[in-house]
């Protein structure tokens, strides 16, 4: 009776211990952020106009809503990304992402044509997500806003926030 119970708290230590020892490996290269993001294709599913007045919606406008071609954001490993039919215009467009150190901003260099401005690459106009706040990321979906994010808001701060809605499109396995 004695052996048993010294060989189960053998055990049970035994188990604790590979438990710690395991999880305690250093693990490169496993941030869940970046392990999202280059984890397939989004599809746009959304894009909205948000206009507020201080800290009030004034309107929300919904976008691409007559769009038929299908709009993908990909971002890869080697922090190369691509974008292919942006704002509904038939163009293939690559750049490279970057994390902030937070990890709540997403900055893209990509240069996109646009229809604002009749599009022709602009690098001035046409960086759409240059500076993008992560809203929501998950394993099916992803909300990214740009736009004016990044200001001091008063009661009398005008801002135009675009946020898109995206899909996750894994690759199966099969």
């Amino acid at each position: 009776m004695k052996n048993k119970k010294i060989l189960f708290s053998l055990t049970v230590a035994v188990l604790a211990i590979a438990g710690l020892v395991i999880n305690s490996c250093k693990k490169d290269n496993q941030n869940s952020i970046e392990t999202l993001l280059t984890r397939g294709k989004w599809q746009l599913a959304s894009v909205q106009v948000i206009n507020k007045l201080g800290s009030s919606k004034v309107s929300i406008d919904t976008l691409n809503t007559n769009c038929d071609s299908t709009q993908i954001f990909t971002f890869n490993t080697n922090n190369t990304c691509g974008y292919t039919n942006f704002e509904c215009i038939p163009q293939k467009t690559s750049g490279s992402w970057s994390l902030t150190s937070d990890q709540l901003v997403l900055n893209s260099t990509m240069l996109c044509a646009d229809t604002l401005i009749g599009g022709a690459p602009d690098p001035n106009k046409s960086m759409p997500f240059k500076y993008t706040k992560i809203i929501n990321l998950g394993q099916y979906s992803m909300v990214l806003q740009t736009g004016d994010v990044n200001i001091f808001v008063t009661s009398t701060t005008k801002q135009r926030i675009i946020q898109y809605g995206f899909v996750h499109q894994i690759a199966s396995t099969q």
